[in-house]
């Protein structure tokens, strides 16, 4: 199988372009305004216009109001929306869009339990953050604590080009996200570092 990889937190077209050069499956376009990656509706747009056909986009939000999704789907071309915070299920699948809820594994979270609440979700991302908090801390959590899920698992949480390629032997995820880890400062990507990362997920899977 093919892991699947997404290039999340772009904030200019060049990065994202760069991630479809180099063989990402998607990006992730960041809606929580805490974010310093964080990006507006009119950045969003330009940045879906420069990619590549085959690309997906992904909106991830954190507790944002039904009226800011709405509006970010009335604007923005997105694929597939990502929950990130404390949305119960029908906070998630109000807007009748493809999504894939976080679920933070610090804390002794039950990841099966909390997945099975969310019985029309399209996949699961597992990040290293606790329930409740943000994610983004670039930090790896325990990945033998991984549970077997139904659905799609997208692995994330502190990887980089460094530690990808084990990630993925051992997981054997649906597909990875990374964001500071193929960073030069917090938002720009590095494209040779994205090239990296890339190979790296190629060479496990091989």
């Amino acid at each position: 199988m093919r892991t699947r990889i997404k290039i999340c937190g772009i904030t200019r077209p060049e990065d994202a372009l760069a991630a479809a050069e180099a063989g990402a499956d998607a990006i992730g376009l960041v809606f929580w305004p805490k974010s310093p990656r964080h990006v507006t509706l009119p950045q969003a747009v330009e940045i879906c216009t420069a990619l590549p056909p085959f690309v997906s986009t992904v909106g991830l939000f954190l507790d944002a109001e039904e009226a800011r999704v709405e509006e970010t789907l009335r604007q923005v071309p997105l694929d597939l929306l990502q929950f990130h915070g404390d949305e119960c299920p029908a906070d998630c699948s109000r807007y009748g869009w493809p999504y894939i809820k976080a679920i933070g594994m610090q804390g002794g979270t039950d990841a099966v339990r909390y997945a099975e609440t969310y019985p029309d979700a399209a996949g699961f991302l597992l990040d290293s953050h606790a329930v409740g908090e943000a994610g983004g801390t670039g930090k790896t959590f325990d990945w033998s604590a991984i549970p077997e899920l139904e659905r799609p698992l997208i692995l994330a949480g502190g990887l980089n080009p460094d530690n990808v390629a084990e990630a993925v032997r051992t997981v054997r995820p649906w597909a990875v996200d990374v964001s500071s880890g193929v960073e030069s400062e917090p938002g720009i990507k590095d494209a040779a570092l994205i090239e990296r990362f890339i190979s790296e997920v190629r060479k496990a899977d091989e």
